[in-house]
């Protein structure tokens, strides 16, 4: 297939069009390198891509109708991944413009050209986030998302709602995936086991808030992809559709993609602690403004949609990431024979 990936240079894009290369299709990629984290980071998982020659990457802001306009017409893409956007919930609070640039004009941007170039499926990032002021747990999809509690959370809902418009006016196949704190090799330096993984082995402490009173679904990055890859030969058929996120009126889908396990933080850092070989030193703080106490996914939607639901145990993941970590940053592992 030809496919079209947005943010091929971030964290779940540069895994996921790995394993679309893989399987041999052409992938596209589009990715506007900002500087929210370290620009090395995603230069080298592009330089990773480009080792395949099925894969063609363009450097440019989604805001950029006209680009993303010319790159449509090159590949003319069947299936569209939309994974692109300003990510970090606290960081919405110092540049808000960021988001409303990156997730609602960028995507409005993808939108219009999936319009006009009529792939067979759109699919479309978004969070947990979401749910917001929601206290009924697991979430699932059918819940009203009304409450965000941050510009981030709001943004990505405004999304939603768009390409829901979209997808009714134009009957354009969407399906939008609710990540669950996704984490592993390769991910961002702003998420907690990346930076609680970098602190600790530079013997600084880390940053623990709400005293470690909160709980995440955390999701590993190989499960989120087979999710992403069972999903895309799934589109929405069209109103009637049974399933817990579908819409009544349109050819369109809310799927959430969590491993259906919330961990609390005090567990995620003792996980760390043992990947490690050390403790964590631990400065705890207040519970930050936009954060969410809890998150926990319901995936009955993505299990009958696909037959799969992520099961990765999170000690398994913390593991495979320390380790990815120790060699990407030339980390010597403890000597267990050492006193």
């Amino acid at each position: 297939m030809r496919i079209l990936v947005t943010g091929t240079a971030g964290f779940i894009g540069y895994h996921i069009a790995r394993r679309l290369l893989r399987d041999g299709h052409a992938v596209t990629g589009i990715d506007g390198m900002t500087a929210y984290y370290d620009v090395a980071l995603k230069h080298r998982r592009h330089a990773m891509l480009r080792e395949f020659a099925a894969f063609t990457c363009h450097e440019f802001l989604l805001e950029d109708a006209q680009a993303l306009q010319n790159v449509f017409a090159q590949c003319e893409p069947e299936l569209v991944i939309h994974l692109a956007a300003q990510a970090g919930v606290r960081y919405s609070m110092e540049n808000p413009g960021a988001y409303i640039n990156a997730n609602i004009v960028g995507t409005y941007n993808v939108l219009e050209q999936a319009r006009a170039y009529r792939p067979a499926h759109l699919m479309i990032a978004s969070t947990s986030s979401v749910y917001g002021a929601n206290r009924e747990v697991p979430f699932t999809e059918s819940q009203r998302c009304d409450h965000p509690l941050s510009l981030y959370a709001a943004t990505k809902k405004a999304t939603e709602d768009l390409a829901h418009s979209y997808s009714h006016l134009w009957k354009m196949p969407v399906t939008v995936c609710r990540f669950f704190t996704v984490y592993g090799p390769w991910g961002r330096p702003d998420m907690a086991l990346f930076r609680f993984t970098a602190n600790t082995l530079r013997g600084r402490p880390i940053d623990v808030y709400n005293n470690g009173d909160m709980a995440r679904d955390f999701t590993y990055i190989d499960d989120v992809v087979e999710a992403l890859h069972r999903l895309g030969g799934t589109p929405p058929r069209g109103p009637g559709e049974r399933d817990g996120g579908a819409s009544p009126v349109a050819p369109y889908r809310v799927v959430n993609i969590g491993n259906g396990r919330p961990v609390s933080l005090l567990a995620f850092i003792e996980a760390i602690e043992k990947a490690l070989g050390k403790p964590c030193l631990r400065n705890n703080l207040p519970m930050q403004p936009g954060d969410m106490p809890r998150t926990w996914a319901d995936c009955t939607t993505l299990r009958a949609l696909t037959g799969f639901s992520p099961a990765t145990p999170v000690q398994a993941g913390v593991d495979a990431f320390v380790t990815w970590y120790r060699t990407c940053y030339t980390v010597a592992a403890p000597d267990p024979a050492a006193p």
